[in-house]
């Protein structure tokens, strides 16, 4: 056991302590110290005998987010004082009536809105969703509640390390589901950068641990690289008379990653690695068409790429992100990217929405773009109705849009994400616009309402009062805006027949003795395939529903629970977990597959077909028993995000040889016998068992896929080594 050392711990604490003073000094107003004390002097005691799963002492967390929120996010006081306390009313017996007392109403709000939902949740929905749901709300009312938030994400992550697996997994997954998107959309690009890498870091290790290190393998090339491809430039800006700094670097481990997927190349045959990027100091005024002259000096000494530029000065994004990017050519072959920014741009861009604000006081008066999408989302939050997993996908789709530029006849720009389509830009308009659209003038040509804008296009609405919205625009709009109101639109209709539906369900379920309750309805709507219960009423109300379909379900549900022993009455891993301490005994809370066949009901989910050795987890589904998932699996960061608490840890067991289903994919230049030689090493030397193979040549190059059967992860590496050593086979990749 290792010895605590209290007095040294008292002394760390303390200095941390003086450390976010220091920080938070510049911007101290008269009596913010004392609060800042109070505060830390209230969460000091209240966590004075609790300490992290790391073994340090728990107050250490709220100073470290504190840290963050000062040095990182660039927020104030009021912010301070409530990541300092941020937890205290859920882990103590504090409440918020009493910080509302002794620090004032902003801050008991903001660590209302941090504080999690206690207490049980219904059969079908997810604790998790109702969180993310209670924490976006507070959009309408204190931002700063999100950019703690972030903080405090950002802390728990750097210091995961200390947590089980499956914890790590759980967090991880939320973090690159909503956390990572958030930071991004607020303009804090440094800590939605280091989100995603630490997310790379417990979910794909090996990846992680690959691309960090040949980034730390090629530091020293790269460095003497940078060099030599700056000093031109730089000669030539100080000769110009110039203030400036620039930077070089890599681009960021997830990032990478992210590029070797899409274009499915190994490390050494990414793109662009790296990026430049030249900070300038000018005034506001000449900071765009500086930004320009530094653009033309760059371009006299490196060949730009003409597809690669983008232009993010003249038109910010949408979170406020303004910088010139251009992509060019070095004199050794190697394409960078070269940004271009004023020192005001790059502090938005590293701070986001707290610089944005600091600007926004010195003078910068106009909405920006960053404030639009704010008061985009303020709308969204007030339309939505429908549950906390539908609010959160709904959210969630309203990050990771990028946009599409286009303007009205007037020609006033309106920025909508990409795929918006002309009714989008009607609803964007006004509401009854959007109701009544009938189509739309692109560019002076009469296009449909479903039709896809581009950048640049000038659109006028067609409208006609005879108009009614119709489900079917439900399947091409993209914008939230669009879709709430075409759904109010269509609910008073759908809301009667659904009603008349429940009735009949009801009536029917009482002749059949079928409970009715909640867990009931959400495995009828498996059951019969539909994605909500109201959409279950509504498909009864539309189509009726036999006594024969209700005996089937009956008798299905019966079945699902008799089976094996009733193991999978439980519907969360903790409960779980002691069903199955209870059956194997103290000492194993894993599901051991291929040892525990006989005890619980699992099966290989087909969503990502994991064989031996992947690493995998098991998920407690409502009416299929375990799935066990890869952790890379496609629905992974979903599931856990959304339903951690029907997360159980799993592990292989290497006691049977059994076959699993894989795929492969195999590109390479076609010559005559190679398929034979493909098929010789899988099926003769190999010993492996083809399901099916297909090849498709195009002016000699080929592309097959092969769906085999293969005993475990080291088996299918050692396939794909062999196959790589064929002549004229270029790459062999793993498909799910």
């Amino acid at each position: 056991m290792i010895a605590i050392d209290l007095e040294e711990e008292r002394k760390e604490i303390v200095r941390r302590y003086r450390r976010l003073l220091r920080k938070s000094k510049p911007f101290l107003k008269s009596g913010d110290a004392k609060i800042i004390k109070k505060a830390f002097h209230l969460a000091a005691d209240a966590h004075k005998d609790v300490r992290r799963k790391s073994g340090e002492p728990y107050i250490y967390h709220p100073l470290e987010v504190a840290q963050i929120c000062v040095e990182e996010i660039g927020l104030g006081t009021t912010s301070i004082v409530s990541a300092l306390l941020h937890d205290v009313v859920e882990d103590t017996e504090c409440t918020i009536e009493e910080i509302e007392q002794e620090f004032g109403h902003k801050v008991a709000t903001i660590i209302d809105g941090l504080t999690k939902i206690a207490g049980t949740f219904e059969y079908g929905s997810s604790q998790q969703a109702e969180n993310f749901r209670k924490m976006l709300l507070t959009i309408s009312q204190d931002l700063r509640v999100i950019l703690i938030k972030l903080a405090d994400r950002l802390h728990n992550m750097r210091t995961l390390d200390s947590m089980p697996r499956n914890k790590q997994l759980k967090i991880a997954s939320e973090t690159i589901y909503i956390y990572a998107p958030l930071a991004h959309r607020l303009g804090l690009y440094t800590i939605k950068s280091e989100l995603e890498d630490l997310y790379l870091r417990y979910s794909e290790r090996d990846a992680f641990k690959e691309i960090s290190n040949k980034i730390s393998e090629t530091s020293a090339s790269r460095t003497k690289f940078i060099n030599k491809f700056i000093k031109p430039i730089k000669d030539e800006l100080t000769k110009q008379g110039f203030k400036f700094s620039i930077k070089g670097r890599p681009k960021s481990i997830h990032s990478i990653w992210n590029k070797m997927r899409a274009q499915d190349v190994p490390f050494e045959e990414v793109y662009d690695l790296f990026a430049i990027r030249i900070i300038l100091e000018t005034t506001t005024e000449r900071e765009k068409s500086d930004c320009w002259q530094i653009y033309s000096i760059v371009t006299d000494f490196y060949q730009p790429n003409p597809d690669r530029l983008r232009d993010w000065i003249s038109t910010s994004k949408s979170n406020g992100y303004e910088s010139l990017h251009t992509t060019v050519m070095s004199r050794s072959g190697q394409w960078v990217e070269v940004q271009i920014r004023s020192k005001r741009m790059d502090d938005i861009a590293e701070k986001g929405y707290a610089a944005h604000w600091k600007y926004k006081e010195s003078g910068k008066s106009e909405e920006s773009a960053l404030e639009q999408w704010i008061g985009k989302v303020r709308d969204m939050l007030g339309q939505i109705d429908c549950t906390a997993l539908e609010f959160v996908d709904e959210f969630r789709s309203n990050l990771f849009h990028t946009e599409v530029f286009v303007f009205t006849p007037k020609g006033d720009l309106r920025i909508l994400p990409h795929d918006a389509s002309a009714l989008d830009f009607a609803f964007d308009i006004h509401s009854e616009i959007g109701v009544k659209c009938i189509g739309a003038k692109v560019n002076q040509k009469i296009v449909p309402i479903n039709y896809k804008l581009n950048n640049g296009d000038q659109v006028e609405i067609l409208t006609s009062n005879k108009q009614k919205a119709n489900e079917d625009w439900l399947r091409f709009v993209v914008t939230s805006k669009a879709k709430s109101r075409i759904k109010d639109e269509l609910k008073s209709d759908k809301k009667h027949i659904a009603e008349e539906g429940k009735e009949t369900l009801l009536r029917k379920m009482k002749n059949l003795k079928i409970e009715s309750n909640n867990e009931t309805y959400e495995r009828m709507r498996r059951f019969l395939r539909v994605d909500t219960q109201f959409d279950l009423y509504y498909k009864i109300g539309i189509q009726g529903i036999t006594n024969q379909i209700l005996r089937d379900f009956k008798e299905e549900k019966s079945t699902r629970l008799s089976k094996r022993g009733k193991m999978l009455g439980a519907l969360d891993a903790k409960t779980f977990e002691k069903k199955l301490k209870k059956a194997k005994g103290d000492g194993n809370d894993m599901l051991l597959i291929g040892e525990d066949m006989d005890i619980v009901d699992y099966a290989l989910s087909v969503c990502c077909n994991p064989i031996p050795g992947d690493d995998v987890f098991g998920f407690v589904t409502v009416s299929e028993g375990i799935k066990v998932h890869r952790t890379s699996c496609p629905n992974a960061t979903e599931l856990m995000s959304n339903h951690g608490h029907r997360m159980i840890k799993a592990k292989w067991t290497s006691q049977q040889e059994l076959s699993f289903a894989t795929g492969l994919k195999i590109t390479g230049t076609d010559r005559v016998g190679l398929i034979n030689d493909v098929t010789g090493i899988i099926s003769r030397e190999l010993k492996v068992n083809m399901r099916s193979l297909a090849i498709d040549t195009d002016h000699g190059i080929f592309e097959g896929t092969i769906k085999l059967y293969v005993n475990d992860t080291r088996h299918l590496d050692k396939l794909i080594t062999k196959l790589e050593g064929v002549d004229g086979v270029e790459k062999v990749n793993r498909f799910d």
